[in-house]
């Protein structure tokens, strides 16, 4: 009899899972998915960037935090018994530059740092947590399916206009993902419209647009094309554990009204957050979107 309590103990140790939520949809993807696979689910919902709705998702309990309390965060942890924890969704890069009092763990991770960009700054967080006993996982590892597949995703290809493009696009990102300066560029006729930095990627979308817009009402050589080609990469060394590549149906969107008629990815390294519904979305607006 001990003995199967004490198996039922690890069994039920082995199934909780923290979730330290951000903006979007991606942590109510990851909820559902760990839910389904059998977890108990203890999330630390950040008060600056989660949904409210999250409380309604059937976690074993929600914790609500602000940016700056990694103490709280570790505390909560320990004391529902996590050792295992996702990120999932995004935390604005610009937050760390806003009004958030960081608390004094957190305010000596930032003094230590050299610089202030995502990979450092949350592979910081990732090091504070396992010094405490708290492993982050990859937050893909339970939305394997969502990942882009190889190939063309649409039914419309890319077009020759639109291939040169995807070729020049990848050369500025990868450069830019080495820095971890943005993981998005917008260009048209094989030059640079925007660079993703703070702002997002919707925003860089956005901003690309309007330029164009002003280019055109300024006249210029009818010759070029004015469409938008979006190359979103993820980093040469991308730690999938956070700052995945993500695509939902909002970008498709922003892309259309922007005058944007491609998307690329990287193929396994993107995810898709809604699915099938973003290549019919892409579809209906005429937007070829490939993975390579």
């Amino acid at each position: 009899m001990i003995l199967i309590g004490g198996r039922l103990c690890v069994i039920l140790f082995m199934a909780l899972l923290g979730l330290i939520a951000g903006n979007g949809k991606f942590p109510f993807l990851v909820l559902d998915a760990a839910r389904a696979q059998g977890f108990e689910v203890v999330v630390a919902a950040i008060k600056e960037e989660t949904e409210r709705s999250i409380e309604s998702r059937g976690a074993a309990s929600v914790h609500w935090l602000s940016l700056g309390e990694l103490s709280k965060l570790i505390d909560t942890f320990k004391a529902a018994g996590v050792t295992r924890a996702v990120m999932a969704g995004q935390v604005r890069h610009k937050q760390i530059f806003s009004a958030i009092k960081p608390d004094w763990r957190l305010a000596k991770m930032l003094l230590s740092l050299g610089t202030r960009n995502t990979d450092s700054l949350l592979g910081a967080v990732a090091k504070v947590l396992a010094d405490e006993g708290i492993v982050l996982e990859n937050s893909t590892a339970l939305l394997e399916p969502l990942l882009a597949k190889a190939g063309v995703l649409t039914r419309r290809a890319p077009n020759e206009n639109e291939r040169k493009n995807i070729e020049y696009g990848r050369a500025v990102a990868g450069r830019l993902a080495e820095y971890d300066i943005g993981q998005t560029v917008v260009i048209a006729e094989a030059a640079c419209v925007a660079v993703e930095a703070m702002e997002g990627t919707d925003a860089t979308i956005e901003r690309a647009g309007e330029l164009m817009r002003s280019l055109q009402s300024e006249g210029g050589d009818s010759t070029l094309s004015r469409a938008l080609t979006v190359v979103k990469i993820a980093k040469p060394k991308q730690d999938m554990r956070f700052d995945v590549p993500v695509v939902g149906v909002k970008t498709i969107e922003t892309m259309a009204r922007a005058g944007a008629t491609c998307l690329a990815v990287d193929a396994g390294r993107c995810l898709l957050l809604d699915g099938a519904e973003v290549i019919e979305v892409a579809d209906r607006a005429g937007i070829a979107v490939c993975a390579e």
